[in-house]
């Protein structure tokens, strides 16, 4: 069998959620022992800070988001997608510019920013040609989003490589996956609650234009005055809770794999209110408590049990979370608690708690990448092509 012809390839989520697997077990482990000096840093061109949260969004998280829109966007333009050496290329791309970031400090400037943008501009030009070339049979008429939020994901990458604008570009990235999150969680959690507990949830147009309106605004808030990122933070925080209150919260906290879905919101909420607040009192946290906010509660309890339904339904399996995937989500709330929490009261031991939240997503992703391969590696289990 060709490399290309291999099960590994025929949808975009099979490679691109090993490779997450694999950078969200590795890349928090790297950074603490980085964090607390028992190894060192990359060598060259970024401070370790910026190595951290670059390999974060745009290694871990691309990878996730990437597999994600792949699979996704064929589905909503119902065509084949990109599949075979499509793929193993893009693959291939993902693995170089972790190597760059790694080992590139020394390259010639060409060859690192090549291997630094050939990835994501490769990515995101193919999704947007899915988009554009099919966008008469696509079924989400306010995918035309994509078209902003997916380019500006090369700017944000490049501004958080600039040393004097990191914060800008953390500030956008955070602000983009924002975005994603909220279109993934109003297209999906409120089709799995009406699916489970036959319920009406709320869907009104106007809101959710006006919520991923002002997501999109704040994808730059870190070019406004202070007057105007605030009241607009405050707003979509208030925006989203008056959703969540309609979106079936108490059936839908009573079974985890959704929970984990309702916390991840509330984690959003959390999160422009903390950024509400730093721009107004500027209150003492212990650590990046905004952005940490965000990649623990958010990405890190989201993106796990995203990983588990879509590898069981998309290869054939009845989606059921069994104690195993189950467990996955605890190891992330505790390491959400840990990260977040404990530093706040016991600051004095904050490397401790670095590095106990680090082992956590070495726990989740270790053990979901094993109990995925399986499936991963294997045509469907109900005979269909992919």
């Amino acid at each position: 069998m060709k490399l290309s012809a291999h099960p590994l390839w025929l949808v975009g989520f099979r490679p691109f959620f090993l490779l997450a697997c694999l950078s969200g077990a590795s890349l928090p482990i790297l950074w603490a022992l980085m964090f607390t000096g028992v190894l060192p840093a990359p060598e060259g061109r970024f401070a370790p800070l910026q190595w951290h949260a670059h390999e974060m969004f745009f290694g871990f998280g691309w990878a996730v988001l990437g597999g994600f829109l792949l699979t996704a966007t064929k589905n909503w333009v119902q065509v084949r997608g990109y599949h075979g050496l499509a793929l193993v290329g893009l693959a291939a791309a993902w693995v170089f510019e972790r190597v760059g970031m790694a080992f590139g400090g020394t390259w010639p400037a060409g060859l690192f920013w090549f291997s630094n943008t050939v990835f994501l501009g490769s990515i995101v030009a193919m999704l947007l040609w899915t988009l554009l070339r099919n966008r008469q049979q696509d079924s989400f008429r306010d995918n035309y989003f994509f078209f902003l939020v997916l380019p500006a994901f090369l700017a944000a990458k490049l501004l958080m490589l600039d040393a004097d604008h990191f914060h800008v570009g953390v500030t956008m990235a955070v602000g983009l996956f924002r975005t994603a999150f909220l279109v993934m969680l109003e297209r999906t959690l409120t089709q799995f609650v009406k699916g489970v507990f036959k319920v009406d949830v709320l869907r009104e147009p106007r809101l959710d234009a006006g919520i991923k309106l002002l997501a999109v605004t704040l994808v730059f808030q870190g070019w406004m005055p202070n007057a105007l990122a605030a009241p607009l933070l405050l707003v979509l925080s208030l925006l989203l809770l008056v959703r969540f209150a309609f979106w079936q919260p108490r059936l839908g906290m009573t079974r985890i794999e959704l929970a984990v879905m309702y916390l991840g919101y509330l984690a959003i909420v959390a999160q422009l209110l903390i950024e509400f607040a730093n721009l107004l009192i500027a209150p003492v946290w212990v650590g990046s408590v905004s952005v940490h906010v965000f990649t623990f509660g958010v990405m890190g309890l989201i993106i796990p049990a995203m990983l588990v339904r879509i590898s069981k339904g998309h290869t054939g399996r009845k989606v059921v979370f069994d104690v195993g995937d189950k467990l996955l989500i605890w190891i992330m709330l505790s390491a959400f608690v840990v990260r977040i929490v404990l530093p706040q009261l016991a600051p004095e031991a904050y490397p401790r708690w670095v590095h106990l939240a680090a082992g956590g997503w070495f726990a989740c992703f270790a053990i979901l990448g094993v109990r995925m391969l399986p499936r991963l590696l294997a045509p469907r289990v109900d005979g269909k092509e992919h």
